[in-house]
Formats: structure tokens, C-alpha cells, sequence
């Protein structure tokens, strides 16, 4: 079935509406602080679905029903995947964000340049700019195989049609325009994937026969039963906890693309406030994904067809497969802008921040041209914008070949970098003696471990890496300081205080108290609710 009329008009509506709103708001950008943080002026509940969207948008919706319907040892073990965010959070509202806020920065490698060098900053920068470029080619190449099922183009097109109208859409408008578009793409996917799940139902025999075929279904949404350290089981609880951990603390609080939103906010509070809300909804929504997952396991069982059509290894196609064949037009529209708008939306906050990091990170040592770019900031921001857009496109065509499912290859490609780069933040904040240089060989022995892993023990679970990354880095990163002439760090802003930041912050009645004791209850709770999924 391909598009009519009807789903046409619903696409154009659609994309008039966002770039009417990055038009409109991108007019009011005159300034650095304008087009990177928003002014500092933007809601909270906007920043906490915005920082949803990007990790739980497209791709998501693409590829976790995927994993959960057709990969083998999938199922519902990507639940565990989540169990680490609420307790991500804790750890950035009392440790990380309140260093960052208080020091009025645009990139989070600043901090390292005060902490450190000049030189950890670039260093940290560059190497956050080539894994963000490799990550958002990824999330071009998911949105991309959407375009050629729905359009009949080669995928090859599909990359370059997308990448062109992902990159015009970005430079239309700043942050701002990023997060508020983000927030209206994530309401309209979650609207998306129940309109799904409903079909898939009404097309199983109705909701009691759903019931009844998914007795044959494995719902096993937790595995204690391997360790994944070089026994092929990736997917099980210890290395989705603990490993998650790692990877949370560093996307959310060490990754320019997540925490330069955060800083968008009026105060300290109002940031805590949205990563308190994304703990919340964050596993609602992946449920919602994978119930859609288990919803296709039942369908596929009434439709083999369709599972014959999804080409080998490539299970991405599912979900835009069954959309275009099997769902009415209007309803073919409605999703199909949806996934495309969130994708965009996803690859515009990506490339707005490598303009960011490329542009304050990486500028400063040519003073000419450092000056020449401030007379006219936002054009020349929007000029770093297109090539990170074609960068990033080219990026698409490496990344499909990874693993099987799309989902599993961004996070993978995470996991090389996210642990030495929490360790290197780490060493700034939780002590005092570690040197510039003692990081950057911790740093750099932390990510050759973790490529000699993926390369030589294909048997250790990716998640893995995270934790092996950052011990490697924090622990060479303290014995080289240690060889080094020790000097303190005399500046109290750039440092944890254990003797009293502790306490102060964990008081029972502050905020930030009441908002750890939830989050860890929470943690708590989907636990026991996946636990009594897969005893069901």
C-alpha cells in the first residue's frame, strides 16, 4: 500500500506547523545565549520531554518493537535497560548539574577546561563530536529506512533525501525551537504507538484472543540467570543495571546533546525538575514501545507474510512495514509524519550542539576568527550547522551494518566513549589531585580497552563497556596524577565537598531529598512490575 492524498496532506500540514514554529522562534535567536540555551527561559516539563524524545524517539519506536518481536533473546529484556535511569538521575541532580549550573556554561567541556586545560577541553569536545556525528548518522539511517519503505526509494536515496531536509529544518531554527518541537513529537509517537498496538489487537481476533496468544509468547522481562562477562547473553539484568548506570550518567550528564538542554532552564531547581520528570516517564514510555513489540509477536503469528518480508538481520523494517501495509490512510500519515518529524527533530538537537561544541570548544585558539563569528554569531552557527548535517549524513551510510537492529548500534557506539568520559568528569569533580594529563592517558587507554572488546571478546556484553571504560580511565587517571607533582585544586566550585555537599543536599524535607527518595522507590517499583510481567 503506498501514500495517497489524504496521508500526503497530513504530512505537508504537519511540517508546515514545525517549521512554521522554528521560523517563528528562531527569529527571536540574536545572541549566544538565544540560539544554545534559550535564553535560559524554558519550562521544565519542555526540557524533561524534549530529553526524552531524542533518546526515545524514532529510533525507539522503530527499533525496540523490533528487538522485542523478532531478535532472538530480545523479548522484553530491553525493560532492564531502563531500571538504571531513575537512579541516573539521583546522581546527577546531587552531584553533577549543580557543579555545571552554577558555572553559567554554554558546553559541559568547559568545566574541564577550569578543572584541567584548554587541552582536556578540546580533547573531550572533539572526541564528543566524533561519536554524537556517528550516533546521529544512526538515527538518520533509522528515519531513512521509514522514507524508502513508505516512498519506494532505494535506502541509499532514502539517507541523502532525509539528511537534506534534516539539515534545512535544523538551521531554521536554535535550541529553543529544538526543545519545543521535541516536545510536541514525543506526544504524537506515544499517541502512535497505542493507534498501533489497537490495530494489532483488532487484527489479532480482539483482546481476549490476544490474551490467550500471548501464553505462548516468552514474556521474560528479566534474566538473572548469566552475567554476560564472555557468556554470549548481552541482554541480561546485571549488565542492563549496571551497565545502564554508567551509560545514563554519562549520556544524560557528561554528553553535550543532553545537558546543554538541561542548562536551558530559569534556575538550578527548575534543571533538577526535568531530570525528575524524565526518571518518571521514561519507563512508561519504552513499556509502550514494547508492549507494541508484544503486540507484534501475536500479529506476526496471524500474518507470517509479513515476517517473511523483513529482510534478514535487518529487523528495523518491521514496524514500517506493517504500517504501510497494514493500516488505513490518514492513520499511515498521521505516524509516518510523526516518526519523520521526531527524527528530525532528534537529529536537529544532535547537530545544534556539535555546532555548539565546535563553535566554543574548538574556536578559541584562532582569536581572529573567534572574533569575526561573534559579529554575526547565529549565521555563522547555522553555517557550522549545514556541514555537521552533511557530516552526519555521510555517517548514515557506515552505521547500518553494525548490529541488527538500529537501537542496539547507537548505544553500542555509546558505550565505546560513555564510560572513560564519565571517569574524566569523575576525576574533576570527586577529587582534587588528579592532573590534566593523568586523565587524558586514563582516557585513552579507557576507550582502547573497550575497542579491544568489541574487536577480540565479542562474547562480553556491550553494556559492559561502560563500566570497564570508566574504571580503566578513573583508575590509570589516579596513578598517573599520582606520579605527577601534586597540586590541589583550591577552587571549591569545581569540587564535590563530601564533609558537608552530602549532607546538605540529602536533608530530609529539601527537595532534592523527597525527589531521591522517590526516584529510588520508583526504581524499586518497575523492578517488581517487570519481574511480575514475566511470572504472568
Amino acid at each position: 500500500m503506498s501514500l495517497n492524498l489524504l496521508d500526503w496532506s497530513i504530512i505537508a500540514a504537519y511540517f508546515m506547523v514545525l517549521m512554521g514554529m522554528g521560523v517563528v522562534i528562531g527569529r527571536t535567536q540574536k545572541s549566544e545565549g538565544d540560539y544554545f540555551l534559550g535564553g535560559r527561559a524554558v519550562p521544565s516539563p519542555a526540557v524533561a520531554l524534549s530529553i526524552m524524545a531524542t533518546q526515545c524517539g524514532s529510533i525507539s519506536i522503530i527499533s525496540a518493537p523490533a528487538f522485542v518481536a523478532l531478535r532472538e533473546g530480545g523479548g522484553l529484556r530491553w525493560l532492564q535497560y531502563e531500571f538504571a535511569v531513575p537512579l541516573a538521575m539521583v546522581v546527577l541532580m546531587l552531584f553533577f548539574l549543580p557543579c555545571f549550573y552554577r558555572l553559567s556554561i554554554t558546553t559541559v567541556y568547559e568545566y574541564l577546561e577550569r578543572r584541567f586545560s584548554y587541552r582536556v577541553r578540546w580533547i573531550m569536545s572533539a572526541l564528543f563530536q566524533l561519536s554524537r556525528g556517528l550516533a546521529t548518522g544512526v538515527a538518520l539511517y533509522a528515519v531513512s529506512i521509514v522514507t524508502a519503505v513508505c516512498f519506494s526509494l532505494p535506502l541509499w536515496s532514502a539517507i541523502i533525501l532525509t539528511g537534506v531536509i534534516s539539515t534545512l529544518y535544523t538551521m531554521a531554527g536554535g535550541i529553543k525551537a529544538v526543545i519545543y518541537t521535541d516536545a510536541l513529537q514525543i506526544v504524537v509517537l506515544w499517541v502512535s504507538v497505542f493507534i498501533c498496538v489497537g490495530f494489532c489487537i483488532a487484527a489479532g481476533g480482539g483482546w481476549e484472543s490476544f490474551v490467550n496468544a500471548l501464553k505462548a509468547c516468552d514474556l521474560t522481562a528479566v534474566d538473572f540467570h548469566h552475567h554476560g562477562f564472555g557468556d554470549g547473553h548481552t541482554f541480561s539484568f546485571w549488565p542492563m543495571l549496571l551497565g545502564g548506570l554508567f551509560l545514563y550518567i554519562s549520556y544524560y550528564g557528561c554528553d553535550q546533546s543532553q545537558m546543554q538542554r538541561v542548562l536551558c532552564t530559569r534556575s538550578l531547581e527548575e534543571s533538577n525538575r526535568s531530570l525528575f520528570i524524565n526518571g518518571l516517564l521514561r519507563f512508561p514510555l519504552v513499556l509502550s514501545y514494547c508492549l507494541l513489540g508484544v503486540s507484534m509477536m501475536v500479529f506476526l503469528s496471524h500474518n507470517p507474510d509479513l515476517k517473511s518480508a523483513v529482510p534478514p538481520d535487518r529487523y528495523d523494517y518491521l514496524i514500517p512495514l506493517f504500517i504501510v501495509r497494514y493500516l488505513p490512510h490518514g492513520i499511515i500519515g498521521f505516524i509516518v509524519t510523526g516518526i519523520f518529524a521526531a527524527s528530525m527533530s532528534s537529529i536537529d538537537s544532535a547537530v545544534n550542539s556539535l555546532s555548539a561544541a565546535t563553535i566554543k570548544d574548538l574556536l578559541p585558539p584562532f582569536p581572529r576568527l573567534s572574533r569575526r563569528i561573534s559579529g554575526s554569531f547565529v549565521y555563522y552557527s547555522r553555517i557550522t550547522t549545514l556541514v555537521w548535517g552533511s557530516v552526519c549524513t555521510a555517517c548514515a551510510f557506515l552505521v547500518g551494518t553494525i548490529s541488527p537492529t538500529v537501537i542496539e548500534s547507537i548505544n553500542m557506539i555509546g558505550s565505546v566513549f560513555y564510560g572513560p568520559v564519565l571517569a574524566t568528569f569523575a576525576l574533576g569533580i570527586f577529587t582534587r589531585t588528579a592532573t590534566g594529563s593523568g586523565v587524558i592517558v586514563g582516557l585513552g587507554a579507557g576507550i582502547a580497552l573497550n575497542l579491544v572488546l568489541w574487536i577480540f571478546f565479542p562474547a562480553v556484553s556491550w553494556l559492559w563497556w561502560n563500566l570497564t571504560g570508566c574504571g580503566c580511565t578513573y583508575g590509570l587517571g589516579i596513578v598517573v596524577s599520582m606520579l605527577q607533582k601534586k597540586v590541589l585544586c583550591r577552587d571549591s566550585s569545581l569540587v564535590f565537598d563530601f564533609s558537608r555537599g552530602w549532607y546538605a543536599r540529602l536533608t530530609c524535607g529539601t527537595r532534592e531529598h523527597r525527589r531521591c527518595v522517590v526516584l529510588s522507590i520508583y526504581f524499586a517499583l518497575i523492578v517488581g512490575l517487570s519481574l511480575a510481567i514475566g511470572w504472568w
